[in-house]
């Protein structure tokens, strides 16, 4: 089975009803992952972070609401705008709705893409494990970590170099500055040394701009 094929039968599994054609939601999400301004935020993505939901699954209350999210966490993506999991928890819960899905896990999973904003470090339960799953790519070893760092900066490719690496600078270092990046246990026992490493070691690089 290809990993394309997994992740659709994934989606099935999620989506278990027939009312609707969820299929025509699915090929949808695969078209905006494919955008072609996207370089980091692809389906691979989406394949990553569930791979951690399945790691990290016995945390959750309600782990399907959490994968309803990381499916759609960066469904809307223009690097160039600053509301995009404003306009993702949207089209979530547009979407849901369409599948039938009770209105209060459409709220309740718009919410937690909502955090994937990363603005508060005061998180809990479910979100604080899906903002952890989000940001697990800053404790991946450091050969992906610096693959991670030039998919962004392609996405950001309009953006001056002096800028991009100023702007770089400010959200890692306020990463950096914390006193954990990850909020559950689990999580910066399995991440928070390493992307201390990383971001520590490309803010050296960045050093005087």
């Amino acid at each position: 089975m290809s990993a394309a094929d997994a992740l659709h039968g994934r989606w099935r599994a999620l989506w278990s009803g027939d009312a609707v054609d969820g299929d025509a939601i699915y090929r949808d999400l695969v078209a905006r992952y494919a955008e072609p301004h996207r370089a980091y935020h692809t389906l691979d993505h989406v394949a990553d972070c569930l791979h951690w939901l399945d790691e990290v699954r016995p945390l959750l209350a309600r782990p399907d609401e959490a994968e309803w999210a990381i499916w759609f966490h960066d469904a809307v993506y223009d690097p160039q705008r600053a509301d995009n999991e404003e306009r993702s928890a949207a089209l979530a819960a547009e979407a849901l709705t369409a599948l039938a899905v009770d209105a209060a896990v459409g709220a309740r999973v718009a919410d937690l893409i909502r955090l994937t904003s990363h603005t508060t470090d005061a998180l809990t339960a479910d979100g604080a494990v899906v903002c952890d799953i989000d940001l697990a790519i800053l404790g991946a070893p450091p050969q992906r970590f610096e693959q991670y760092d030039a998919a962004i900066r392609q996405e950001y490719a309009w953006v001056p170099e002096a800028i991009f690496r100023r702007e770089r600078k400010r959200v890692l270092a306020g990463f950096l500055g914390r006193p954990r990046i990850y909020h559950t246990f689990v999580m910066s026992e399995k991440c928070e040394r390493r992307a201390r490493v990383n971001i520590a070691q490309l803010l050296l690089r960045y050093q005087g701009v």
